[in-house]
Parts: structure tokens; sequence; C-alpha cells
């Protein structure tokens, strides 16, 4: 997620972050500015991801968007990873990898049944 945080920030400026050739504020260039944490609720609970940051303000994320504080499709790549058969110990292994969140395999396995139920009424996708 903060790799592809990163990838809009670089769309944004219209460089990669190792390229700052002819980039500099003398020129009023617009810059990275660091990063700063977030945290947004999932079905696994809260998860703190670092959100990257221009110098003047003008990025405006589209994965997780400003104000932004819950994840909604989470829930459908639980679901989805689960259709492709990936237990529910292998996508717990995944979200640690991927988001840094450690979540337990019920809590897991209870966002798995609540994303089926909700593509039964025909709320998911």
């Amino acid at each position: 997620m903060e790799t592809a945080l990163d990838g809009e920030l670089t769309e944004h400026l219209a460089y990669e972050h190792s390229d700052r050739d002819g980039k500099s504020v003398t020129t009023g260039a617009n810059e990275r500015n660091g990063t700063r944490p977030k945290t947004v609720m999932t079905h696994v609970g809260p998860v703190t991801i670092d959100v990257p940051r221009d110098r003047d303000g003008s990025f405006e994320p589209k994965i997780v968007r400003k104000r932004q504080r819950r994840l909604d499709g989470v829930d459908q790549l639980v679901l989805s990873l689960n259709a492709r058969g990936l237990t529910t110990g292998e996508i717990a292994a995944h979200f640690a990898e991927v988001y840094g969140a450690k979540v337990s395999k019920e809590k897991n396995q209870t966002g798995v049944h609540r994303g089926q139920r909700r593509a039964g009424r025909g709320q998911v996708g």
C-alpha cells in the first residue's frame, strides 16, 4: 500500500524519488517532504501506514484519500484471497507482510465469513 502511495506521489511530482536533477526549492519546484503516519480501520482492526507528503501540500492520494479513516477494499481483498484457495493463516501472513499488521487467524476467519455474507447479499464488488 505504501509503495502504491509513493507511486502516486511520483506521478504527481513527475519525477522519481532518486531523480532530483533540476528539482530544487529555489526554483519553486514541489518536492517530497517525508511521510506522515495515518491509522485506517480495516475489518481486522486498525492499521497504521506511512503516507508520503509533498512540500506545497497539493498531493491528494487516491488509494487512501485525505481524511479517509476506513479502508473498504480490504474486505474484498480477503474474500478474493480466500476464493483463490489461501487459508486464513496464509491471508494473515500476507497482511503481516504487506501492511505490517499482525492479524489473528480468528479475526481473519471472521472477515472471510463477513465478506461471504456480504457477497451473498450482492454488496461486494
